[in-house]
């Protein structure tokens, strides 16, 4: 379950920004993102992070949003699965809408080539680094840190991005920095959460705390 919070948490960051939108049910206003294509039979840990939500909600009402839930469980997971921690920026504040076609476009899909994927990156804020270094994500706690690219077992993958980057191409120097090296892997891993989880985070005003994760106050 590890891994599916954290692909909650990638999903969500790369849809309008880390603001809990993904798990937003369908409204007769608007279609929300779990049924994109790149979330069907992709994504899950819904129920995960409502059981989350009931449990401090009776400890802490109206404090904690959906979408820092999502930040901390990304966190913890892979402090679980045996990563490195690192410091959650707390603050942000959920969406009140979704977007489907949102999600269908941002969301990069497996078969993206490694130029799209560096442009999809930059678009976000995220560089080069950030990709090779995010996309390595499942394996955490694992022996062998980087072996995966190019092993074709994709299951894990946040964003199943893993061949495209040791293919002879640009990122091929930066994955095998890393598999030589899994101390700086696991650093910039944590840097690059980091700065994932900044992505246009809606604060002060903005949205809403929500009381259930799955539907608007």
């Amino acid at each position: 379950m590890g891994a599916s919070l954290l692909r909650l948490f990638f999903h969500d960051c790369f849809v309008n920004g880390c603001d809990g939108s993904i798990l937003l049910d369908d409204t007769s206003s608007f279609t929300g993102e779990k049924t994109a294509n790149p979330n069907q039979n992709s994504v899950r840990g819904f129920d995960v992070v409502d059981d989350i939500k009931t449990a401090v909600e009776k400890v802490c009402p109206g404090v904690v949003s959906c979408a820092d839930i999502l930040a901390i469980a990304a966190r913890d997971s892979v402090v679980t699965l045996g990563g490195r921690s690192w410091n959650v920026k707390l603050g942000r504040r959920d969406s009140t809408t979704a977007s489907l076609s949102a999600a269908n476009n941002n969301i990069p899909p497996p078969s993206s080539s490694l130029s799209n994927l560096i442009s999809k990156f930059s678009d976000l804020g995220l560089s080069t680094k950030d990709l090779v270094a995010l996309s390595g994500a499942h394996t955490i706690g694992q022996a062998r840190c980087i072996s995966f690219i190019g092993s074709g077992d994709n299951n894990l993958a946040p964003l199943d991005l893993d061949q495209e980057l040791y293919n002879g191409g640009s990122t091929d120097s930066q994955v095998k920095a890393y598999s030589n090296s899994p101390g700086s892997f696991y650093a910039d891993f944590a840097a690059s959460m980091i700065k994932m989880g900044d992505i246009s985070p809606l604060t002060g005003s903005s949205g809403q705390i929500r009381k259930n994760c799955r539907r608007i106050n």
